[in-house]
């Protein structure tokens, strides 16, 4: 039986004998092997640090959710995913305690899909697909992202990985802190405003971020890591010098989904530029809130 441990400050839980091996192979998943800073008080509070197979999470006690999730993604690795057949079935995480887990109840009749963070199309065996389903990697996404201009994202990602080899990604959920937060289920699980994946790619080099929000009409804009980490307040690359992630990279657009392409009218695209009302406001609403 694999075995994983699970930290968040001083806390160290053993789940099994051997959990060592386990936590040594973490920091391979970080660029420079420096997980995610969370840069406020009220986000560290309550958090615990999983090391997966293929993927880190940090999963929240505030949110019964992820706040990132990290992965060091290879060529090889999504040769190996594409033939492997997707399948999988999300559970509750029963590493973390019963006041962090979200639960199926969540999100039944919710209205929202389950979101993946790291994504399970990213994992090259059974095993790490399945813990890619664990609800701890897991947020309330709207089905026109989730199933659209998210999955774009995340084909946009892989193909980026295929061509340079190796990229570091991480992914996270940002709340908008100007508005009382939507939630879902009986643990009150907080709709996100914003769906994000930043990107190192060290060939390059350089980095960039996805930001879209999380709504009905989901837009996408592709943005610098400064900007997101000023808009989310976690810095997905501490390791990084600043002037890295200043300015963003010349990212590949979003491809469009085979959802997308099956649901859009004959006037409506994805846009891609971040030029709506909507969303202008919400950027504008989270960079006010973190000044």
């Amino acid at each position: 039986m694999r075995t994983i441990r699970i930290f968040s400050g001083v806390l160290a839980l053993t789940m099994a004998a051997g959990a060592q091996a386990q936590t040594a192979s973490c920091p391979r998943l970080f660029a420079g092997g420096v997980p995610p800073a969370l840069l406020s008080d009220i986000q560290r509070s309550g958090t615990v640090l999983l090391c997966n197979d293929g993927y880190a999470v940090l999963a929240s006690e505030r949110t019964k959710g992820p706040l990132w999730s990290a992965e060091d993604l290879t060529e090889e690795q999504i040769e190996t995913a594409r033939q492997t057949q997707r399948q999988g079935h999300f559970e509750a995480d029963e590493r973390l305690p019963a006041s962090m887990q979200a639960t199926l109840y969540d999100f039944r009749g919710s209205g929202y899909d389950r979101g993946h963070l790291t994504p399970s199309g990213d994992e090259p065996d059974l095993q790490s697909q399945a813990q890619s389903f664990l609800l701890s990697n897991v947020i309330p996404q709207t089905s026109e992202l989730n199933r659209g201009a998210w999955e774009g994202v995340e084909s946009a990602v892989r193909g980026w990985a295929d061509q340079e080899g190796e990229l570091f990604v991480v992914t996270g959920p940002g709340y908008d802190p100007d508005h009382t937060q939507e939630t879902i289920g009986p643990d009150l699980l907080p709709v996100p405003a914003v769906t994000w994946k930043a990107i190192y790619d060290p060939a390059g080099p350089g980095t960039g971020a996805y930001v879209c929000l999380n709504t009905a009409h989901p837009v996408c804009k592709i943005t610098s890591v400064a900007l997101l980490t000023r808009l989310v307040n976690i810095d997905p690359f501490p390791a990084l010098p600043a002037a890295l992630k200043e300015r963003a990279l010349s990212m590949p657009p979003i491809r469009q989904s085979p959802y997308a392409l099956e649901h859009r009218s004959g006037t409506t695209k994805l846009e891609q530029d971040w030029k709506t009302v909507a969303a202008q406001k919400a950027l504008h609403s989270l960079l006010r809130a973190l000044e």
